[in-house]
This record gives C-alpha cells, sequence and structure tokens, in this order.
C-alpha cells in the first residue's frame, strides 16, 4: 500500500506528493554510486534566486572512511534507525551571492528546494529519504570544515526500505505517513490571519 491510497488531500493534486513521506525503517543494504548522483542530479535542478543555485551537499556513505564522523553528529535517539541507513548527507547553504558576494536572503529557502527535488527523486526510486534537524550543526561545521560563508541547514538519510518491526518500539509507533493541517489553517487572503 502507498502512502497516496490513504493520504486524502482536500483538492487533487499529484499522487508522488502524497507518496513523499519520511520513514525510519532502512534495511541497512547500500545504494549505488547512480542511484546516490541520481538523487543529487535531481537537486541540481531546483530553482533559486537568480539561478545562485546556494545549495551544496557533503556525504558518508556507509562504508566509507568518513560514516563515523557524519554518524557521530547525529543525537541518539537518531542514531537508533540511522544505522542502518546506506548515505547520511549535510545539507549547506551559501549564504551570499556567489556573483557578487551580497546577502542572498533566500538561500536556506532555495536550499528547500533542491532537498525537495532530492526527495521526491528518492521517492520515485524506491529510496528512504528522510531529512532531520536532530544533529550537531556547530560540531557538523568544525569536523566537515565548512566555511563561515556556508549555513548547515539540516541532514539527510538516505537507505533501501527496511522492516518497521526492527525499528525500537518508541520509533515505530512513529513509522506512519502523518497527516497535514487544513489549507485554511496555512493560507490566508490579503494579511495573515490566525
Amino acid at each position: 500500500m502507498k502512502p497516496s491510497d490513504t493520504r486524502k488531500p482536500e483538492h487533487p493534486i499529484n499522487p508522488l506528493l502524497l507518496d513523499r513521506w519520511s520513514p525510519r525503517a532502512m534495511s541497512g543494504a547500500s545504494i549505488s554510486k547512480t542511484e546516490l548522483l541520481q538523487l543529487f542530479e535531481a537537486a541540481k535542478w531546483a530553482p533559486s534566486s537568480y539561478n545562485n543555485q546556494p545549495w551544496r551537499f557533503v556525504y558518508a556513505e556507509k562504508e566509507s572512511s568518513h560514516w563515523k564522523n557524519f554518524f557521530n553528529l547525529l543525537v541518539e535517539f537518531n542514531q537508533q534507525w540511522c544505522k542502518n541507513a546506506a548515505v547520511l548527507v549535510v545539507a549547506l547553504s551559501r549564504k551570499n551571492f556567489a556573483s557578487n558576494e551580497k546577502p542572498a536572503r533566500t538561500h536556506s529557502f532555495d536550499a528547500g528546494a533542491a532537498w525537495e527535488n532530492l526527495a521526491l527523486q528518492g521517492t520515485t526510486m524506491g529510496l528512504v529519504v528522510h531529512a532531520m534537524e536532530g544533529f550537531d550543526y556547530d560540531k557538523a561545521k568544525k569536523e566537515l570544515e565548512i566555511p563561515d560563508e556556508y549555513n548547515v541547514e539540516a541532514m539527510i538519510a538516505i537507505g533501501k526500505p527496511g522492516n518497521k518491526a526492527d525499528l525500537p518500539a518508541a520509533i515505530q509507533e512513529r513509522e506512519y505517513p502523518s497527516d497535514r493541517r487544513k489549507l485554511a489553517e496555512t493560507i490566508f487572503e490579503g494579511r495573515f490571519s490566525y
């Protein structure tokens, strides 16, 4: 069963958007370099202000010598399930325009668009792609030698789908596609309203 079989939008949309969710159950199997590069290729085509493309991704495959460094950035809760990821990725955004070094106010917004492209591509490929904030941002900046002109945005775990029953019980309870609030609580015509 796909999430789009149970998630019900208020208005018709592409089922791909309903099928994208953030599971945690991963098998521990590796993904190919081709699959990984397809994800990054999808991210590359995201829109950005003045085509600045502020996003950058630093990654470690599980079999690499970099894995432990990335894994140790995670909070304990996320380590419980990320241990079965094939790849860990730290998403960054460059805070200034490359063309003139003036502040790029939408750098995080644009990096979010790149992340969404990556996530949707992963969904079409049958992969688990789960972004999170549960890691040490300052340590990531230092350990991964990220220059000051970049903002650390999020960490992403990527892998092949696994068995929900293999997760700790407390995490199993959260392993389902979540719903969304009503559209009327999100959009406001003319001015913001509570």
